[in-house]
């Protein structure tokens, strides 16, 4: 359902698996995986039941209420909301400039919602990542809510642009006037490592102050081969009011990319090492402790921010309440320090370790591969080692995270 703008939940060297033709760890329909057929404890899949019945309540006023509650019942900050004009996705013929898509996220859970159309749904399960849900939105008060889970969004998030396993999907494209993509680039890249001025395109940017280095807010005409942008400025052609949040602010996006780089690599390396495993009946091979290995560094450089593109020159200011709600599950340390503290002036976090390191599908590794991890990650935190995963960090932040996680990780050494 995010195919190719959003989510959703992914590809490239930087950030995540580079296409091409399936391997067997890959094949996440069969053993040892059994996407279609393996107990969900994802948390949308475990309270669907309850928002289907009505013993949840949501408010069905309006499509607006009706999005405000479900949000507020799944604990999805409507600041969090972000708009995109390209026609993509399964509701492509619904989204326009004039009409534009949300979408909200937490770390676990992403909303999507197109005005008029459906309600789109990716839970991250610990062990198989993304789980797709669409439905309708309720005409009138005590109308059946119909949740039903998505075979045809696997038709990109589980495919070469999700590097084949169930995550996200991110692209830039320039959209002319109707939606339409007139170029796109980054297919193959992902995460907190794509340069900023390749990001946005096709999506709408709040909170950018003076800077303009990316491709959002503008359409496109293509003539004679030539293509010539128009700057689009928010609300100029649909009612803001439409939609729980006056904002598809900059920090949003920014944050969103990275934690859909993290997905995307944390997916691969669990589902390579479930495969090895079961391959082996539990003993590895040479080169599969090798793969194993690698795909653990993969993870770890991403965690430690090793390959992050520089914030925009003055930094980023960010939404005040979207701060607010990005803060409110932070996990404090004695001395009053998390991983979800801001920097925002030249990087995304003070503390340059990610948050996802609390996320269900960093929790839900292949114990093997979870815990090559945290060797790996105490390894590059010793503060009297010049390891080349983490260069950038000052021995006193790596003295700080390494509190923190011994702090806020219950199962951190």
């Amino acid at each position: 359902m995010w195919c190719r703008t959003l989510l959703l939940f992914l590809i490239a060297a930087a950030a995540g698996p580079v296409r091409g033709e399936r391997e067997p760890w890959q094949d996440f329909s069969a053993a040892p995986h059994d996407y279609w057929t393996r107990p969900l404890t994802d948390r949308f899949s475990l309270m669907k039941d309850d928002l289907a019945s009505g013993k949840i309540p949501l408010d069905h006023r309006s499509e607006k209420a009706f999005v405000s509650s479900l949000l507020q019942a799944l604990k999805v900050p409507a600041s969090s909301q972000m708009l995109v004009f390209s026609a993509t996705s399964l509701q492509l013929s619904l989204i326009s400039t004039r009409n534009p898509r949300a979408l909200y996220f937490t770390d676990d859970l992403y909303v999507g919602w197109v005005p008029g159309g459906q309600i789109e749904i990716v839970s991250l399960d610990p062990a198989l990542g993304g789980i797709y849900y669409i439905f309708d939105v309720p005409r009138r008060p005590g109308g059946a809510l119909n949740v039903d889970r998505s075979n045809r969004c696997m038709n990109c998030h589980g495919a070469a642009d999700s590097g084949w396993v169930p995550g996200l999907v991110l692209s830039s494209v320039i959209p002319g006037p109707n939606g339409g993509s007139l170029m796109s680039w980054r297919q193959e890249m992902l995460g907190h490592g794509v340069p900023l001025s390749e990001r946005m395109g096709g999506w709408l940017v709040t909170g950018t102050g003076s800077w303009q280095g990316h491709h959002g807010n503008m359409t496109g005409t293509l003539y004679a081969g030539k293509l010539t942008t128009t700057p689009l400025g928010f609300g100029e052609t649909f009612e803001v009011e439409r939609y729980p949040a006056a904002t598809s602010d900059l920090l949003a996006h920014l944050l969103h990319e990275h934690q859909a780089g993290f997905i995307t690599i944390a997916l691969e390396a669990g589902y390579r090492a479930r495969a090895a495993v079961h391959q082996g009946g539990g003993s590895l091979t040479a080169a599969q402790e090798e793969e194993l290995q690698t795909a653990a560094e993969k993870l770890v450089q991403y965690l430690l921010f090793a390959d992050e593109a520089a914030l925009p020159p003055g930094g980023v200011a960010g939404d005040p309440a979207f701060r607010q709600d990005f803060a409110a599950t932070r996990k404090p340390d004695a001395a009053g320090r998390s991983l979800r503290d801001l920097d925002l002036k030249e990087r995304l976090l003070q503390y340059r370790c990610s948050y996802m390191i609390y996320s269900p599908v960093f929790q839900g590794l292949e114990p093997g591969m979870k815990s090559r991890v945290r060797q790996r990650l105490q390894a590059a935190l010793d503060p009297a080692r010049r390891d080349r995963l983490s260069r950038k960090l000052p021995p006193e932040e790596k003295l700080a995270i390494s509190a923190i996680l011994k702090a806020t990780l219950p199962d951190w050494p």
